[in-house]
């Protein structure tokens, strides 16, 4: 039974952040793993959902349930960027701001604390061994956007492209969806995919959001286990 003194964080995002099914793992994202980061305060609520954009998301009512249930001092956390490079997407300084400014707006209108979170890179390197950006103008859209409306942000665009090129190309690797033939038994032939995490990229990517937060010096760094 969840006490009345708890915490709740909302996760809104795609499939970088979402749960993953067994028969995909071990596929996982981050927001899978980030209850293990807290203390008994504070619930994790992972509501992200693969394939969403930042619209999507919205239309489908997802963003509605969360804010029916989210409380005063509750946290909503929201990282998009990946879908809405789609066709059924939205453009970075224009529609996905709009869409951005729902869920804050909805957010505070509730009293609840939204944080916005920049895209993760994908696992892209050029020649010098440097990660490109495939993200477009969307991390700054949302960047720019945090400025406007005063929002705390944690920027994983530029923590994840540090955490890979640190790794660099071939260690790398191991934080994704990327296994040999006969390795894994739900990929018997092998998978090579550098936009998914494997548990352990989830765990390392949850870290850098935990370091956000610390970085953010917000109330709720007192919740995270030492």
């Amino acid at each position: 039974m969840v006490q009345s003194s708890t915490i709740s964080i909302y996760l809104a995002g795609d499939s970088t952040v979402a749960n993953c099914p067994e028969h995909e793992a071990p596929m996982a994202g981050w927001g899978q793993v980030f209850q293990s980061f807290f203390n008994d305060h504070v619930v994790v609520h992972n509501e992200a959902m693969g394939g969403r954009s930042s619209n999507s998301f919205i239309e489908e009512g997802r963003l509605k349930s969360i804010l029916e249930r989210i409380q005063e001092g509750d946290y909503l956390f929201i990282q998009f960027g990946h879908n809405d490079q789609k066709s059924y997407g939205t453009e970075p300084f224009t529609t996905y701001q709009i869409s951005l400014q729902k869920y804050i707006n909805g957010a505070r209108e509730k009293n609840a604390i939204p944080i916005l979170l920049t895209s993760v890179h994908r696992r892209k390197f050029n020649e010098l061994g440097e990660i490109e950006n495939t993200l477009g103008e969307y991390p700054n859209a949302m960047i720019d956007l945090a400025k406007k409306l005063d929002v705390p942000l944690i920027d994983l665009w530029k923590k994840t492209k540090l955490l890979y090129e640190t790794l660099g190309v071939e260690k790398s690797k191991e934080l994704f969806t990327i296994f040999p033939p006969n390795v894994e038994p739900n990929y018997p032939e092998g998978i090579e995919d550098n936009t998914h995490f494997s548990i352990n990229g989830a765990t390392k990517v949850a870290q850098l959001v935990i370091e956000g937060i610390s970085e953010l010096k917000i109330p709720l760094c007192k919740y995270v286990v030492q």
